[in-house]
């Protein structure tokens, strides 16, 4: 462990103090900051030369970003356990056994989340919920199983305090399905976040319809093309905090993001970009990456003493990273500009084209970056489309048009999404506020979601435009605790903050209304 200056010390103890004195913070999201602050003090990475440049810049140069991981990772950043086995066998850690009806079922699910760590202190994957639940469902009361799985839902969202949680449901039309659309439609909350696996040969329309109807509700569950992710990652994944597709029953080590805009800033023009600039970049990232990996493996201790580890409800050997970016659009507007060529990210060929060519770049980078740890994806990371944090400005998430300049046509939308969606197996995805007055058939979003698919579109998500609950990138908010977090009130999740962030910053309520 190397030693830090008392100025950097001072520095962190001041920050310590504010987060004691905060109005606006609860006593949960004070101790979990003062944890951060703590982390920050420690140094035992060996990081690449020329990291600190890139990674420690202002956020008009930054091109590296750790997403607040920490700098003595302590437990992977994402872990997926396999409820599914827990169901069936219990925990001995926990003192479990198998549960034999809905309400051990419920019950067990809600200590066990209590124990699933992750970069936010909270499980970011709460399951296949209609797999799970379903079999306790058949033979008792569906009034008092609704009511039931409603309370379990009202529980997550007030403990589960961050919406980077996800549940996972479909592509299979089920009664525990049907409850908890219902159920969800109803309660209008933020967490946990959802997804549909939807496959039109398997998910019946009546039950996407459903889906939809509560998404328009409460801005989830959001539509994941079942069959490219069984293509990519086989049958055993699942859809987590924001969108991450990952392995079950392993996760992510780590998430870091390049910053695309700021990275052709550096840039002479494109070929500079493509061959020295990028390059560059992704190398030390990469490397930083590896860094984290081999401390949470080697000096950690997680893998051998944690709980889900030793009793099978994760395994190492399903674990892999997620390579990130953002800001495609600013990298793509801003390289044109240099070399004085009209075109503009999401609306001319030359501009598409050159996104095109740079996302080649970075995914041939990745298949050739070799790391021995990511034994779940071949030894290779997977790519992100990162969704963005709150105090991003002028930077669009992943591969997304910026705010403000999105096609009018929707079909022309889509087919933009289609080019880039098919380079993120770990995640990505496009958003679509819709107007209820205009679009009151349902059927008009099935319709859109079933073309989507076809072209190969990973993951499409829909609020509508007049919902309390919105979706800010990939996680979801309440418009109604922003408010009261502008105040200065406090609030129950700390994603409000983000989303605040995301308001002010990302113009997240300036969507383009379909």
């Amino acid at each position: 462990m190397r030693d830090i200056n008392l100025d950097k010390v001072n520095k962190i103890r001041e920050s310590m103090l504010d987060t004691v004195k905060s109005p606006s913070l609860t006593h949960e999201q004070k101790v979990a900051t003062m944890a951060n602050h703590a982390d920050s003090l420690l140094e035992v990475l060996d990081l690449p030369e020329g990291l600190d440049e890139l990674l420690n810049a202002d956020i008009d140069r930054q091109c590296i970003c750790d997403l607040f991981e920490g700098h003595a990772p302590l437990r992977p950043r994402y872990i997926i356990p396999d409820y599914a086995k827990f169901m069936r066998e219990g925990s001995k850690f926990l003192q479990l056994d198998p549960p034999k009806d809905l309400y051990e079922a419920l019950n067990s699910l809600l200590i066990f989340y209590r124990h699933v760590p992750s970069v936010t202190n909270f499980p970011v994957y709460v399951g296949q919920l209609d797999e799970l639940l379903d079999p306790f469902v058949q033979d008792m009361d569906r009034d008092l199983a609704k009511k039931m799985i409603k309370l379990f839902f009202i529980n997550m969202d007030r403990t589960i305090l961050d919406s980077f949680s996800h549940a996972n449901i479909g592509p299979k039309d089920t009664l525990a399905g049907r409850i908890i659309l219902e159920v969800e439609a109803e309660l209008e909350q933020a967490v946990p976040n959802i997804t549909l696996k939807y496959d039109p040969e398997v998910t019946s329309d009546e039950f996407a319809l459903m889906a939809i109807n509560t998404a328009l509700h409460s801005a989830k569950p959001s539509f994941a093309n079942h069959k490219m992710f069984c293509s990519e990652l086989g049958e055993k994944y699942v859809i987590a905090s924001c969108y991450n597709g990952l392995l079950l029953g392993g996760g992510s080590y780590t998430l870091a993001r390049m910053i695309l805009g700021n990275i052709a800033k550096r840039a002479k023009n494109i070929e500079d970009f493509k061959t020295n600039t990028l390059p560059y970049v992704m190398d030390i990232m990469a490397r930083y990456m590896d860094e984290r990996i081999k401390f949470e493996v080697e000096e950690s201790g997680f893998f051998e003493n944690n709980f889900l580890a030793k009793e099978g409800f994760i395994s190492r050997e399903r674990f892999s990273a997620m390579f990130g970016l953002v800001g495609l659009a600013e990298a793509v507007n801003i390289l044109l500009e240099k070399e004085g060529i009209e075109g503009r990210y999401g609306h001319s060929e030359v501009a598409d084209k050159l996104a095109v060519e740079i996302m080649d770049i970075i995914d041939d980078f990745n298949k050739n970056h070799f790391n021995k740890y990511c034994e779940g994806t071949n030894g290779h990371f997977l790519l992100h489309a990162q969704v963005g944090i709150a105090s991003d400005v002028k930077v669009s998430p992943g591969t997304r048009i910026p705010i403000g300049e999105e096609p009018t046509n929707l079909l022309d939308h889509l087919k933009h999404c289609a080019k880039f969606h098919k380079y993120f197996p770990s995640g990505t995805g496009d958003i679509f506020p819709i107007d209820l007055t205009v679009h009151k058939n349902h059927e008009y979003v099935l319709d859109i979601i079933k073309g989507a698919m076809k072209e190969n579109i990973r993951y499409l998500s829909f609020y509508s435009s007049d919902s309390d609950v919105i979706r800010i990138t990939g996680y979801l908010v309440k418009r109604s605790e922003i408010e009261k977090l502008e105040k200065g009130e406090s609030v129950l999740q700390d994603t409000t903050a983000l989303g605040m962030g995301a308001k002010h910053n990302g113009k997240i309520l300036e969507r383009k209304v379909r």
